[in-house]
């Protein structure tokens, strides 16, 4: 089975994409769709404690949100400039891997002003990708004064299908409740469910907890733009397993106890750190792996998911797990239902 771009499409009501998360994390909508039977349940996510037994193992991505979109203006022209910073490359040279939108006004040399106070000034002094470029960051004072004046100007990246503007709320909620090391221009949103309530609640049952992390770039949402899905290559992101956190999934995998994938960016770490015995090992480095039909996976018996926009590379993987045509059936009741889509939408549980 063959499978292709076109495949990937389904009917998505504009007014079913999220536009606000819940006001309390863990009272999104839960939809458990249960592999071997195709059985359907509608829940509250609180609920999933319920599927979880002692000594199951949740997965989670702890990765922190930074605000990574800039709004500025060109030297000379004034010409309003977004730049969404990527990662750093230099913290001595103050050194950004960046796109800029509308890129094709920006040039080597060009410089940029950020802030109506507070001003930022860069210089454009590379053209890696039509899109791409590295800013050189004009301050003269600490790292740390850098870095919070940095900040200061950046706004929360939230996806551009969310259509709306950004709200000081968002700095918060766009955040899982777990972040602890930041790099990430998007969140793990599946992990945006959990409260630290129902953590606790989690833990008072016997479920253990093991932290992966991964940086998640815009690769998430850059589109796919081959029929033939073996020919896309996906952005390279930063993962970090740790050799504790390896020991809980191994222990698990022995003990055949249910671990769960929380988020495509957990499962796609774990699946690219896999040995031939199919064990996770501790890595520290970079994953491009794109996860779609037909896959088998070696770690993950279960899955929590959001629901994904069509054509997405998320959609794929998640599809890849419950199974493309039951998950695609799952997805046209979450429409009749009336389930919220994207980021800040409801929940799935594939168990």
């Amino acid at each position: 089975m063959k499978m292709k771009l076109s495949q990937f499409n389904y009917n998505l009501p504009s007014n079913l994409i999220a536009i606000y998360p819940e006001k309390n994390r863990d009272e999104s909508r839960l939809m458990v769709f249960h592999r071997d039977t195709g059985k359907i349940e509608h829940k509250v996510f609180k609920d999933v404690i319920s599927y979880f037994e002692d000594k199951d193992v949740l997965v989670f991505n702890n990765t922190k949100v930074f605000p990574a979109r800039l709004h500025g203006n060109k030297e000379k022209t004034g010409a309003e400039i977004e730049v969404f910073l990527l990662r750093e490359l230099s913290k001595e040279q103050r050194l950004w891997d960046v796109l800029v939108d509308p890129a094709r006004k920006i040039r080597i040399g060009n410089k940029l002003y950020f802030g109506d106070e507070e001003i930022l000034v860069a210089e454009v002094i590379d053209n890696t990708t039509s899109r791409g470029r590295t800013l050189r960051f004009l301050y003269d004072g600490s790292y740390e004064e850098f870095k919070k004046t940095l900040y200061n100007l950046g706004e929360t990246p939230l996806p551009k299908f969310i259509k709306r503007e950004v709200e000081p709320e968002d700095r918060e909620r766009y955040q899982t409740v777990f972040a602890k090391h930041e790099g990430a221009v998007a969140a793990p949103t599946a992990g945006m469910h959990f409260s630290k309530q129902l953590l606790k609640r989690f833990e008072i049952k016997g479920i253990e907890f093991a932290e992966i992390t991964l940086h998640v770039g815009l690769g998430n949402f850059r589109t796919v733009d081959v029929e033939d899905l073996t020919k896309h290559k996906m952005d390279s992101e930063k993962i970090f397993i740790s050799e504790e956190a390896a020991q809980i999934i191994g222990n698990a995998k022995d003990r055949k106890s249910a671990i769960c994938s929380v988020g495509t960016t957990v499962m796609r770490t774990l699946e690219s750190s896999v040995s031939t015995d199919g064990y996770v090992k501790p890595f520290n480095g970079w994953t491009n792996k794109f996860i779609f039909p037909p896959y088998e996976f070696n770690v993950p018996t279960r899955m929590i998911s959001n629901f994904h926009l069509p054509y997405s590379t998320l959609l794929m993987m998640v599809s890849a797990f419950a199974g493309f045509k039951d998950l695609f059936n799952a997805y046209k009741v979450a429409i009749k239902e009336e389930y919220r889509f994207g980021t800040y939408g409801d929940a799935m549980l594939i168990i």
